[in-house]
């Protein structure tokens, strides 16, 4: 006599069998299988995602390149280039485009928000279209005029919305639809930094909250496929470029000790986010309120020009050496207020590449002190401070590890470090109770 579950017990909702056998099978409640229609809108919302996100990566170039009058090289030398005087008006220009920018769009699409965040988890993945690609547009426009916020927001946002107006064509179920908008979501951000493996578990880990296999492979597709189409447009190199790190006693003490206070940093970030999120300006504020804002930011970028843009060079420079310890106190303090600033007027943008940029400066200052006492590879601190906050402050722990690791491609000595501070700053964060950057933005209900 048999006691155990029979062969048809085994089967799981979508036919397979032996679930006890293989547990990562089995998909949340709410997740029914995966049928090879849905398999067809994956590929297109893939296919979307990588258009859309080249797109826009292109507006943001253009804007740059029209701001600032440069045809090559950095954004950081072309602002550096181009005067005080440019800095404050390109700011102050910015401003006003954000302002009457956002004030018409909700004037002409109404009601309706456009936060990947509030869809995915509040509103059932719908998102409008006309409002959401009007808002990525805007928002990478103001980053390339050198806004201080991070460039992924838009084409997230666009993927998203995309993924969701194939769900309302193909009219899928609410976890259906869930599902596609977050494959779109981090296909439209695995595409503008070319990190496939990365942007799947974001939207794992970060979107969806579950790993599971049946989740993992469309979310893996979407992200694949969006980052090749788009290497007709984009770079197909890594992000940042860093020197060669070898394995290091110095660094693995280093990350040990740096995780709990990455971690304190990204819980005041993370907070610094939800007091500007909260006092957002409305109705004609939102007209005032960007101007202000970009125009102070504008002013403070006459001594400190780093401060413009999502804060790409930042990183490279500190990946690099190249920043002196009193320049990287002032930025340190100086990057978060600017960028939750630009947040709190009510300009819309990412914070992927400012959290990076606010754990690399951690890093590095500490590890300059640090190396005093016992030297190491001076990239391998930036790297490890950046990993952890934002591990910290995405509270996704393999998505920032494998993240790191693809915007590099040459820090794979640093492994164990990194996990190392990875999960000291996780501890501290879980410890406070601290959300994500991501959820601390959605509207109080």
């Amino acid at each position: 006599m048999n006691g155990g579950r029979s062969n048809d017990e085994r089967k799981d909702e979508s036919g397979g069998t032996g679930i006890l056998e293989q547990p990562n099978l089995i998909a949340p409640a709410d997740v029914p299988a995966l049928s090879a229609r849905f398999w067809v809108l994956v590929v297109a919302t893939g296919v979307l995602a990588g258009l859309a996100g080249a797109a826009l990566m292109v507006v943001l170039h253009t804007a740059a390149h029209l701001t600032y009058s440069y045809r090559s090289g950095s954004f950081l030398t072309a602002v550096e280039q181009a005067g005080a005087s440019r800095r404050v008006m390109a700011l102050a220009a910015a401003g006003a485009v954000a302002g009457v920018g956002w004030w018409l769009l909700r004037w002409w699409t109404g009601a309706g928000g456009s936060e990947v965040s509030t869809a995915l988890w509040r509103d059932e993945g719908h998102l409008p279209l006309r409002r959401s690609l009007g808002t990525a547009v805007l928002s990478v426009v103001i980053v390339g005029m050198g806004a201080s916020l991070g460039r992924e927001g838009a084409p997230r946002l666009a993927g998203a919305a995309l993924a969701s107006r194939l769900s309302d064509w193909a009219r899928l179920n609410t976890a259906h639809r869930r599902l596609l908008a977050a494959c779109g979501a981090g296909a439209g951000m695995a595409c503008v930094y070319n990190v496939p493996l990365g942007g799947a578990l974001l939207t794992l880990e970060v979107m969806l909250g579950v790993l599971s296999l049946r989740l993992a492979l469309p979310a893996l597709a979407a992200c694949c496929i969006a980052t090749a189409v788009s290497w007709t447009v984009l770079p197909t190199g890594p992000t940042y470029q860093v020197p060669e790190v070898g394995l290091s006693a110095s660094l693995t003490v280093f990350a040990v000790l740096i995780g709990p206070f990455a971690g304190l940093l990204a819980v005041g970030w993370v907070r610094m986010i939800r007091i500007a999120h909260e006092h957002r300006p409305t109705g004609r504020g939102l007209l005032i309120a960007p101007l202000v804002v970009f125009t102070v930011v504008g002013a403070l970028a006459v001594p400190y020009p780093q401060l413009l843009g999502n804060g790409k060079d930042i990183v490279q420079l500190t990946f690099t050496a190249q920043v002196a310890a009193p320049l990287l106190v002032a930025l340190l303090f100086l990057k978060p207020i600017a960028t939750t600033g630009s947040l709190g007027s009510g300009a819309s943008g990412g914070l992927f590449t400012p959290t990076i940029a606010t754990g690399a400066l951690l890093g590095s200052l500490t590890g300059q002190g640090w190396t005093h006492a016992w030297p190491a590879p001076a990239a391998g601190f930036a790297v490890i401070g950046a990993a952890a906050v934002l591990a910290a402050a995405m509270q996704a722990p393999i998505a920032a590890v494998v993240l790191m690791l693809e915007l590099t491609r040459t820090i794979d000595a640093l492994m164990v470090p990194l996990l190392f501070a990875v999960a000291g700053a996780m501890l501290v964060s879980r410890r406070l109770d601290t959300p994500s950057i991501y959820s601390v933005r959605l509207p109080a209900q």
